[in-house]
């Protein structure tokens, strides 16, 4: 099949790698022919343009800066970025034949892009749901419940869900809370998209080459946080908890990543003298990936406020490299049950902090850890696999032809 895919981020390769790239790079692998329009940073590119990356044409349009900013240019960038694309795809490749459009949430704001989208090249589109917007906004208390800005992302939303064909969503609360909150929608065209990605087959490291590098303690349990620092990710409940861990010897905590919110566990590490932990800013995919298999415990931490049932991806580099995990998380997602049927580590509402302190402590002198680590591994090998999410596509496809 002949794929468009509206992509909002899609890192160049060796650049990075995400659900998104792999899934992607899957269908071509597949034997399809996929086209990926991408929105790109302004602060990453000047110009427009299309060329071969991946093995498939990649169409980089400049729409302005969406990650790592202020909110306010962040919405400024949102409401651009649905113009400044279709200019993009008429451009340059208006004049293609595809058999299904395949584009993400958020943003909410493209739905009238991809409308336009899926009547110019008359074919269905699949909705890939990560993340509920505008509830996640109002839930952080970033934009007040029933204000304009509510009612204006509430209507985006609703034509989003009208606009797709087919909505995947990431886990079983994912699904059912769509369908639960949009009394309107056909619950048939709903359905279970899993967060999926390649899988390498080397997940264990000799040596402790990056511990030394970077200064760590051969001995100590190593917990490693890895990816977005923004304010749906409760930095202050991490920075509480290296507050509460300074003297531990044999605990290390390790920050990789961007964001908004970095700059608390920062201010938190001089402050109070903790030096058992340290932030780092992003780093090239193949040393990131050193880190991840030298670790001991990967943490996955959310606000306790969420109403809606978040499934976050970064769980899936931690499971891949058979690491388990002690997820701190809101009390509707679902995330809490895969972790104990998959029993590859700990789950604990992410408003206790001190429950938090104490599992952390608990885990660090687990013995269980390498089997924690070896079941997720197999969980994800047998739940998560990336041919589950392109045989899902090739499903819908079928049924269209």
């Amino acid at each position: 099949m002949k794929v468009l895919y509206i992509a909002t981020s899609f890192p160049e390769k060796g650049k990075g790698a995400t659900i998104y790239t792999d899934l992607a790079e899957a269908l071509n692998e597949s034997g399809h022919e996929i086209t990926v329009a991408v929105s790109e940073q302004a602060k990453n590119k000047q110009h427009t343009e299309m060329k071969k990356e991946r093995g498939f044409d990649v169409l980089r349009i400049v729409t302005g800066n969406y990650y790592d900013v202020g909110f306010i240019e962040k919405g400024i960038t949102t409401l651009k970025i649905p113009v400044l694309m279709k200019k993009g795809i008429r451009k340059y490749l208006g004049n293609r034949d595809f058999d299904v459009i395949l584009f993400e949430s958020p943003p909410v704001t493209n739905a009238g892009l991809v409308a336009w989208a899926k009547k110019h090249f008359n074919c269905p589109a699949y909705l890939m749901m990560k993340d509920i917007f505008p509830q996640n906004a109002v839930d952080l208390e970033i934009i007040k419940k029933n204000g304009i800005l509510h009612r204006y992302f509430l209507s985006k939303e609703k034509k989003l869900l009208q606009t797709a064909d087919y909505i995947g969503c990431m886990s079983d609360a994912n699904k059912q809370y769509v369908i639960d909150h949009n009394s309107w929608i056909n619950s048939e065209k709903v359905e279970i998209f899993p967060n999926t990605k390649r899988l390498t087959n080397c997940i264990y490291s000799e040596g402790f080459s990056m511990r030394k590098q970077l200064k760590i303690p051969e001995e100590a349990c190593v917990f490693l946080f890895g990816g977005n620092m923004g304010r749906p990710q409760n930095i202050d409940l991490l920075c509480e908890v290296i507050k509460g861990c300074k003297n531990e010897k044999e605990m290390y905590f390790l920050f990789v990543g961007r964001g908004t919110d970095r700059y608390k566990l920062d201010q938190a590490i001089r402050e109070f003298g903790i030096n058992n932990a340290q932030v780092i800013e992003n780093l090239p995919r193949n040393e990131y990936e050193q880190i991840t298999k030298e670790i001991d415990v990967g943490l996955i931490v959310l606000d306790p406020r969420f109403s809606i049932p978040n499934f976050p991806s970064r769980i899936l580099s931690y499971m891949e490299y058979g690491k388990p995990v002690i997820a701190a998380t809101d009390k509707v997602t679902d995330l809490k049950e895969m972790i104990k049927d998959a029993d590859c580590g700990e789950w604990v509402w992410s408003g206790n902090v001190e429950g938090l302190i104490n599992k952390a402590k608990e885990l660090s002198k687990s013995k269980r850890l390498s089997t924690m680590g070896a079941n997720g591994r197999k969980y994800i090998e047998k739940n998560f696999n990336l041919k589950r999410s392109v045989d899902i596509l090739e499903s819908h496809f079928k049924k269209v032809r």
